[in-house]
């Protein structure tokens, strides 16, 4: 029996969906495939709820009726910290609790998926580090990463590092297709010399990269103000409008694909945001109404207007969870994962299975 515990180098890497792309692909190829994610870190509350639509989601399409607290037997939530930081959980019973469910999950399979914490430092109070739990459960590692600059590779090879001789390799996901040439003339040949071996490179798609402005309106329970606008627009990342409206431009124009998030009383900072074409929605906090004078112009200028009722430090939160979940969560997005990941990935070594 082999396991394969899937890894990232930081949150919003496409981990999940890669992690069960896999695990459907090995199926297809008649495997007995198990799946695990031993510490739950997706939560409903603070007082440990688990909510963690990974374990769920792979129960649905993996076809498996294995209980919950088996594929997620350490709810790692705010409450689960605290009490580690005041010695009321003991290591070493956390880890009898996931080596038992592994062992019982495990049984009569030709191959365990794991997936990772939300990055890979996870766990590391309690020594439950996702290196930690490959060591446990006698795991190869596949590390999934992202490439946006050169000094990226420092991240891969750090990860390499704690992880030693169980790593079965790296993905590269979502890359955009101006970097694809760098990963492979470059990178992946600097790596392979380290010792890291590079199994894919996988490009950016832009459907799982983000959400669209309606269904971030949605998620976060916004009003949308403007009339007329379309709201099919992706969003992938976001940007605060704290400064002067001279600063704010300049910070805007550096970006694309961003939802700016104000105080509904910040004209000035609105306008500057229109006026970047990044900017594809104003997310406006506080429930405060903006001058008929901004609506006008988004509307000309086909921007969606948001509007909550939430304080701004609430809204990021929310909007930064959306956008970290992304797209990769869903059955949809997981068939995509696996044309991926059977075209660019050298899938035969890695379910190599005795």
């Amino acid at each position: 029996m082999k396991s394969i515990l899937v890894t990232s180098t930081e949150e919003g890497t496409g981990k999940t969906a890669i992690a069960l792309a896999l695990a459907k692909l090995a199926s297809e190829r008649g495997l007995d495939v198990g799946y695990m994610k031993p510490k739950g870190t997706r939560l409903q509350s603070a007082v440990g709820k688990t909510r963690d639509e990974d374990p769920m989601l792979a129960r649905e399409l993996l076809d498996i009726d294995d209980p919950m607290h088996e594929l997620e037997p350490v709810v790692y939530s705010p409450t689960f910290v605290d009490g580690a930081l005041r010695g009321q959980e003991d290591p070493d019973q956390l880890r009898d609790r996931i080596r038992t469910a592994f062992d019982g999950l495990a049984e009569g399979r030709d191959l365990m998926v794991i997936e990772g914490g939300g990055s890979m430092s996870t766990g590391g109070i309690v020594d439950l580090t996702d290196a930690d739990v490959a060591d446990l459960l006698d795991a190869e590692v596949l590390l999934v990463t992202r490439y946006e600059q050169p000094r990226d590779v420092d991240d891969v090879l750090a990860a390499a590092e704690q992880v030693g001789d169980r790593l079965a390799g790296v993905v590269f996901n979502a890359v955009a297709d101006a970097d694809v040439d760098a990963i492979t003339t470059d990178v992946a040949p600097f790596l392979d010399g380290r010792g890291v071996p590079v199994l894919g490179v996988l490009p950016r798609v832009q459907e799982m990269a983000g959400v669209t402005v309606a269904d971030l309106a949605e998620s976060i329970g916004a009003d949308v103000l403007t009339t007329g606008v379309d709201t099919d627009a992706f969003v992938e990342r976001f940007t605060v409008g704290a400064m002067g409206s001279d600063s704010a431009l300049r910070q805007f124009r550096r970006l694309r694909d961003a939802a700016m998030i104000t105080g509904g009383d910040r004209a000035n900072v609105q306008t500057a945001a229109l006026e970047a074409p990044g900017i594809k929605c104003l997310v406006l906090t506080g429930g405060l109404q903006p001058p008929g004078a901004v609506l006008g112009r988004a509307e000309s200028g086909d921007v969606p207007v948001l509007t909550v009722q939430t304080d701004t430090k609430t809204t990021i939160d929310r909007v930064e969870e959306v956008l970290r979940s992304g797209r990769t969560r869903t059955p949809e997005s997981v068939a995509k994962m696996q044309s991926l990941l059977d075209d660019g990935v050298d899938l035969e070594s890695l379910l190599d299975v005795e």
